[in-house]
């Protein structure tokens, strides 16, 4: 199925299940085609009717140019438009980062939960280093060592690197969506967080590293209405059997 966002841009998605709406936001370099979220709205479409979207760039959405935050935040806005208006809202890792900043833009999202934000301090030079990094490998054509040095930089093990081996294809026609929520972290700010006055339920895993679970504090702490939960977990992420029924307590 199909949504076209305020610009003109085809929005792919995906519906199942029955109940009030859930969207599931995927992180960096996640698509139907290298999953993150649609394993855990599964487990939820017997009490959600659960929506999960291809994000601008990837997989079957188109990719309008030139890119821009508001633009993404626009194609979450169409989604939530065609699951009825109002919805709970899901959003992973840099997926988080776009939920907050649809929320703040006034996008009618009734609860939010937000899965270890990565979120550092304000004007941090070294995201912006990352940025251009990312921007010249992508333009320069050099897709798999942009894949490779941004997990590499997020902190991903070097064993779970080196088990990825067989997905690098598929991550490799979406690297330049890279660059897009390089971007997105660029602009997410505690100034921003102080905006969001959605109900909010924020996440880490227990597996995490230090990093990952100050910033899932920093950013409960940093919103006006927000709580934090630690699940047990491996590094960025919880399975899906302990996950799904905290999200399904916390949207009920």
């Amino acid at each position: 199925m199909e949504v076209t966002s305020k610009d003109g841009t085809p929005i792919a998605y995906e519906r199942a299940g029955a109940g009030p709406a859930l969207v599931l936001v995927d992180p960096a370099l996640g698509y139907r085609g290298f999953d993150n979220v649609r394993g855990l709205g599964e487990r939820l479409t017997a009490d959600f009717t659960v929506y999960s979207y291809e994000r601008r760039g990837r997989g079957d959405s188109g990719d309008t140019l030139p890119y821009a935050v508001e633009r993404e935040v626009e194609d979450l806005a169409a989604v939530i438009a065609e699951a009825g208006g109002r919805a709970c809202v899901y959003g992973f890792s840099s997926g988080a980062l776009l939920a907050l900043h649809a929320a703040a833009a006034g996008v009618p999202i009734e609860k939010l939960v937000l899965m270890e934000p990565p979120i550092g301090t304000d004007d941090d030079p070294a995201d912006s280093a990352v940025t251009a990094e990312m921007t010249e490998l992508v333009a320069a054509g050099h897709r798999r060592e942009a894949v490779e040095r941004f997990l590499a930089g997020v902190g991903l093990p070097a064993e779970m690197l080196a088990g990825m081996a067989p997905m690098l294809p598929a991550l490799d026609t979406v690297a330049h969506t890279i660059v897009y929520d390089c971007l997105i972290s660029d602009a997410t700010t505690t100034e921003l967080l102080a905006k969001v006055s959605t109900p909010t339920l924020v996440i880490d895993s227990q597996g995490s590293s230090d990093d990952l679970t100050g910033w899932a504090a920093s950013v409960a702490a940093a919103l006006p209405d927000a709580r934090h939960r630690s699940l047990p977990g491996g590094w960025h992420g919880v399975p899906v059997e302990v996950l799904a029924p905290v999200v399904a307590e916390f949207c009920s």
